[in-house]
């Protein structure tokens, strides 16, 4: 059989949120498809692995804001722009879409799948900076310097989903202080954390 591309989106997003919602990674068969609106049938015809279907979720997730956030960097080259924005990009989202935020806020530091998030592009523009000396800290702190990163950028987006801050005031926060945590001046890091941030792109 084929597969229903429209049907299988239909499932990952249902299950998406109910793994937001529930905080745990494995949802039920009839949860799944109450939620995505179709028969148990459908739901079994297109999910062979149910026990797999977190990861897989959880790793499109990941896939889908490196996409998009990565395609909104097109016309920045400054590793330290690119990475404010980058902080303020995942906290705007979380706003926007609290499921989403929800959902990366309970798995992003507990799953592999998702784990990628803090060592991909934004490791690799955390390592230009320091090769070009925007930032300070030695090379062998590099884990802890991402642990820093996704840490605050969590925080900063339960801030956020639970009140306590609106997302351009945590946003804006989060960037200078991570920048100058990782060496750069006090006014340069307030610039990069203020400056008008592009909106977030689509993946195409």
């Amino acid at each position: 059989m084929e597969p229903n591309l429209p049907i299988i989106s239909r499932i990952h997003r249902a299950a998406f949120q109910l793994f937001a919602e529930k905080g745990e990674t494995q949802v039920s068969i009839s949860e799944l498809a109450q939620a995505a609106g179709i028969a148990r049938g459908t739901v079994y015809n297109h999910v062979p692995s149910p026990e797999a279907l977190f990861e897989t979720v959880a790793a499109q997730m990941a896939e889908e804001m490196h996409g998009r956030v990565v395609a909104s960097f097109a016309d920045i080259t400054d590793p330290a722009q690119r990475l404010a924005n980058g902080i303020r990009y995942f906290i705007r989202r979380a706003h926007e879409e609290p499921h989403w935020g929800r959902f990366l806020s309970r798995f992003a530091f507990s799953h592999g799948a998702l784990q990628g998030l803090w060592t991909g592009p934004a490791m690799h523009d955390v390592l230009d900076g320091l090769q070009q000396r925007q930032y300070d800290f030695r090379p062998d702190q590099m884990h802890s310097a991402m642990a820093l990163i996704g840490g605050a950028v969590l925080a900063s987006i339960v801030l956020v989903l639970e009140g306590h801050r609106t997302w351009r005031d945590a946003g804006s926060d989060t960037a200078e202080l991570v920048l100058r945590g990782l060496g750069v001046g006090t006014e340069a890091a307030r610039r990069y954390a203020t400056t008008e941030l592009p909106p977030l792109m689509e993946c195409v």
